[in-house]
Protein backbone atom coordinates (compact mmCIF):
# COMPACT_ATOMS: atom_id res chain seq x y z
CA UNK A 1 0.00 0.00 0.00
CA UNK A 2 1.10 3.47 -1.02
CA UNK A 3 0.62 7.01 0.68
CA UNK A 4 -0.47 9.98 -1.33
CA UNK A 5 1.52 12.89 -0.96
CA UNK A 6 -0.04 16.53 -0.08
CA UNK A 7 -0.07 19.66 -1.53
CA UNK A 8 3.12 21.54 -2.27
CA UNK A 9 3.68 25.26 -3.63
CA UNK A 10 6.69 23.74 -5.11
CA UNK A 11 4.43 21.62 -7.69
CA UNK A 12 2.97 25.17 -9.52
CA UNK A 13 5.41 25.29 -12.11
CA UNK A 14 5.16 22.08 -13.31
CA UNK A 15 0.75 21.94 -14.03
CA UNK A 16 -0.77 20.78 -17.58
CA UNK A 17 -2.07 22.89 -20.12
CA UNK A 18 -5.21 22.57 -19.03
CA UNK A 19 -5.11 23.66 -15.25
CA UNK A 20 -3.79 26.40 -13.51
CA UNK A 21 -2.27 26.58 -9.89
CA UNK A 22 -2.20 30.15 -8.38
CA UNK A 23 -1.00 30.99 -5.20
CA UNK A 24 -1.74 34.04 -2.18
CA UNK A 25 -5.51 33.58 -3.72
CA UNK A 26 -7.55 34.56 -0.32
CA UNK A 27 -10.42 32.44 0.65
CA UNK A 28 -12.73 35.76 -0.03
CA UNK A 29 -11.17 35.82 -3.43
CA UNK A 30 -11.97 32.26 -3.81
CA UNK A 31 -15.58 32.66 -2.78
CA UNK A 32 -15.98 35.37 -4.98
CA UNK A 33 -14.58 33.38 -7.87
CA UNK A 34 -16.70 30.57 -6.92
CA UNK A 35 -19.94 33.00 -7.21
CA UNK A 36 -18.72 34.77 -9.96
CA UNK A 37 -18.51 31.65 -12.03
CA UNK A 38 -21.42 30.16 -10.80
CA UNK A 39 -22.72 26.38 -10.95
CA UNK A 40 -23.10 25.68 -14.25
CA UNK A 41 -19.80 25.63 -15.30
CA UNK A 42 -17.29 22.67 -16.33
CA UNK A 43 -14.22 24.36 -14.43
CA UNK A 44 -14.10 22.71 -11.08
CA UNK A 45 -11.67 24.54 -8.41
CA UNK A 46 -9.73 23.24 -5.13
CA UNK A 47 -8.43 25.29 -2.50
CA UNK A 48 -5.60 24.54 -0.40
CA UNK A 49 -4.54 27.15 2.08
CA UNK A 50 -4.23 29.80 0.07
CA UNK A 51 -3.41 27.68 -3.25
CA UNK A 52 -6.02 27.67 -6.03
CA UNK A 53 -6.10 25.23 -8.71
CA UNK A 54 -8.32 25.41 -11.46
CA UNK A 55 -9.15 22.20 -13.71
CA UNK A 56 -10.36 22.20 -17.18
CA UNK A 57 -11.66 18.50 -17.88
CA UNK A 58 -11.56 17.10 -21.36
CA UNK A 59 -13.94 14.93 -23.38
CA UNK A 60 -12.94 11.31 -22.15
CA UNK A 61 -12.60 12.57 -18.83
CA UNK A 62 -16.03 13.22 -18.54
CA UNK A 63 -16.53 10.06 -20.77
CA UNK A 64 -15.22 7.68 -17.74
CA UNK A 65 -16.81 9.58 -15.01
CA UNK A 66 -19.95 8.90 -16.26
CA UNK A 67 -20.23 5.55 -16.45
CA UNK A 68 -18.30 5.28 -13.06
CA UNK A 69 -21.29 7.33 -11.91
CA UNK A 70 -23.68 4.69 -13.52
CA UNK A 71 -21.42 1.74 -11.64
CA UNK A 72 -21.58 3.15 -8.89
CA UNK A 73 -25.80 3.90 -8.75
CA UNK A 74 -26.15 0.52 -10.42
CA UNK A 75 -24.09 -0.79 -6.92
CA UNK A 76 -26.61 1.11 -4.79
CA UNK A 77 -29.50 -0.07 -6.35
CA UNK A 78 -28.84 -3.84 -6.62
CA UNK A 79 -27.31 -4.14 -2.92
CA UNK A 80 -29.81 -1.91 -1.82
CA UNK A 81 -28.53 0.56 -0.17
CA UNK A 82 -29.26 4.40 0.01
CA UNK A 83 -27.55 6.99 -1.75
CA UNK A 84 -27.39 10.72 -2.39
CA UNK A 85 -25.65 11.85 -5.86
CA UNK A 86 -24.33 15.72 -5.66
CA UNK A 87 -22.18 15.34 -8.85
CA UNK A 88 -19.01 17.58 -9.17
CA UNK A 89 -20.90 20.09 -5.84
CA UNK A 90 -18.29 22.51 -3.82
CA UNK A 91 -17.37 20.74 -0.60
CA UNK A 92 -16.46 23.89 1.52
CA UNK A 93 -14.97 24.13 4.89
CA UNK A 94 -13.44 27.95 5.46
CA UNK A 95 -12.42 26.93 9.03
CA UNK A 96 -9.87 24.34 7.70
CA UNK A 97 -9.34 26.98 4.62
CA UNK A 98 -10.00 23.83 1.86
CA UNK A 99 -12.43 23.25 -0.81
CA UNK A 100 -12.46 21.40 -3.69
CA UNK A 101 -14.90 20.01 -6.43
CA UNK A 102 -14.91 16.25 -7.19
CA UNK A 103 -15.86 15.13 -10.52
CA UNK A 104 -18.37 13.69 -8.31
CA UNK A 105 -19.74 12.44 -4.65
CA UNK A 106 -21.92 10.12 -3.11
CA UNK A 107 -23.67 9.69 0.36
CA UNK A 108 -23.96 5.84 0.53
CA UNK A 109 -23.44 4.58 4.48
CA UNK A 110 -24.35 8.17 5.78
CA UNK A 111 -27.40 9.11 3.02
CA UNK A 112 -30.16 9.58 5.33
CA UNK A 113 -27.95 12.03 7.45
CA UNK A 114 -28.46 14.43 4.50
CA UNK A 115 -31.28 16.45 4.55
CA UNK A 116 -32.47 18.57 1.41
CA UNK A 117 -30.16 19.35 -1.98
CA UNK A 118 -27.30 21.21 -0.16
CA UNK A 119 -24.46 20.20 1.59
CA UNK A 120 -23.46 22.15 4.82
CA UNK A 121 -20.43 20.59 6.00
CA UNK A 122 -19.86 22.63 9.04
CA UNK A 123 -23.03 20.28 10.09
CA UNK A 124 -23.00 17.63 7.93
CA UNK A 125 -20.46 14.72 7.56
CA UNK A 126 -18.22 14.66 4.08
CA UNK A 127 -19.76 12.33 1.22
CA UNK A 128 -19.00 8.55 1.97
CA UNK A 129 -17.02 8.50 -1.38
CA UNK A 130 -15.55 10.89 -3.87
CA UNK A 131 -14.08 9.80 -7.70
CA UNK A 132 -11.22 11.68 -9.41
CA UNK A 133 -10.32 10.82 -12.65
CA UNK A 134 -6.97 11.96 -14.01
CA UNK A 135 -6.86 11.88 -18.33
CA UNK A 136 -4.38 14.98 -18.33
CA UNK A 137 -4.07 16.38 -15.03
CA UNK A 138 -3.02 14.53 -11.50
CA UNK A 139 -5.32 14.38 -8.40
CA UNK A 140 -2.82 13.61 -5.82
CA UNK A 141 -2.34 17.17 -4.56
CA UNK A 142 -7.07 17.61 -3.96
CA UNK A 143 -5.94 14.40 -1.79
CA UNK A 144 -4.73 16.52 0.99
CA UNK A 145 -8.64 18.71 0.93
CA UNK A 146 -10.11 15.38 1.11
CA UNK A 147 -8.08 14.12 4.19
CA UNK A 148 -8.89 17.59 5.79
CA UNK A 149 -12.37 17.27 4.48
CA UNK A 150 -12.56 13.24 6.12
CA UNK A 151 -13.80 11.75 3.26
CA UNK A 152 -13.42 8.00 3.69
CA UNK A 153 -12.94 6.76 0.31
CA UNK A 154 -11.59 7.99 -3.15
CA UNK A 155 -11.87 6.03 -6.44
CA UNK A 156 -9.09 7.72 -8.85
CA UNK A 157 -8.96 6.64 -12.39
CA UNK A 158 -5.54 7.31 -13.73
CA UNK A 159 -3.30 5.27 -16.48
CA UNK A 160 -6.12 3.61 -17.78
CA UNK A 161 -7.18 2.43 -14.41
CA UNK A 162 -9.37 2.79 -11.40
CA UNK A 163 -7.23 2.78 -8.09
CA UNK A 164 -8.89 2.41 -4.79
CA UNK A 165 -7.82 4.68 -1.79
CA UNK A 166 -9.14 4.45 1.85
CA UNK A 167 -8.43 7.14 4.73
CA UNK A 168 -6.43 5.41 7.38
CA UNK A 169 -4.44 6.96 10.57
CA UNK A 170 -4.76 10.59 8.97
CA UNK A 171 -3.31 9.21 5.17
CA UNK A 172 -5.03 7.65 2.10
CA UNK A 173 -3.69 4.24 1.26
CA UNK A 174 -4.14 1.94 -1.36
CA UNK A 175 -6.37 -0.55 -1.30
CA UNK A 176 -7.76 -3.59 -2.92
CA UNK A 177 -11.38 -3.85 -1.91
CA UNK A 178 -13.96 -0.63 -1.77
CA UNK A 179 -15.15 0.38 1.48
CA UNK A 180 -18.63 1.47 0.26
CA UNK A 181 -19.08 -1.87 -1.47
CA UNK A 182 -17.08 -4.15 0.13
CA UNK A 183 -17.78 -6.68 -2.50
CA UNK A 184 -16.11 -4.32 -4.71
CA UNK A 185 -12.41 -4.71 -6.03
CA UNK A 186 -10.50 -2.45 -7.82
CA UNK A 187 -9.68 -5.19 -10.37
CA UNK A 188 -13.41 -6.09 -10.64
CA UNK A 189 -13.93 -2.06 -11.85
CA UNK A 190 -10.79 -2.47 -14.26
CA UNK A 191 -12.21 -5.83 -15.56
CA UNK A 192 -15.58 -3.75 -16.89
CA UNK A 193 -14.32 -0.59 -17.74
CA UNK A 194 -11.43 -1.93 -20.17
CA UNK A 195 -14.39 -3.76 -21.92
CA UNK A 196 -14.53 -3.28 -25.49
CA UNK A 197 -18.01 -2.42 -25.57
CA UNK A 198 -19.61 0.53 -27.95
CA UNK A 199 -22.82 0.31 -25.73
CA UNK A 200 -23.08 2.00 -21.92
CA UNK A 201 -25.85 0.34 -21.35
CA UNK A 202 -24.71 -3.27 -22.38
CA UNK A 203 -21.83 -2.46 -20.00
CA UNK A 204 -23.84 -1.58 -17.19
CA UNK A 205 -26.39 -4.66 -17.99
CA UNK A 206 -23.12 -7.05 -17.69
CA UNK A 207 -22.02 -5.55 -14.44
CA UNK A 208 -25.33 -5.73 -12.74
CA UNK A 209 -25.10 -9.54 -13.72
CA UNK A 210 -21.78 -9.57 -12.29
CA UNK A 211 -23.28 -8.07 -8.79
CA UNK A 212 -26.41 -10.27 -8.70
CA UNK A 213 -23.88 -13.60 -9.32
CA UNK A 214 -22.47 -11.80 -5.99
CA UNK A 215 -25.27 -11.72 -3.85
CA UNK A 216 -26.59 -15.24 -5.15
CA UNK A 217 -23.17 -16.90 -4.74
Amino acid sequence: MTSTPIISKSEIASVPANNAVLPNISWQTYQAMLTDMGDQRSIHLAYYHGVLEIQMPLGLHETINYILERIIIALTEELDLGIRGFGSTTLNREDLAVGVEPDCCFYIQNSDRISGREIDLANDPPPDLVVEVDITSPSNRRFAIYRDLGVPEIWKYSDSNIHIYKLQANEYLESEFSLAFPIVSGEILNRFLQQSVNDDNKLIREFRKWIREQINS
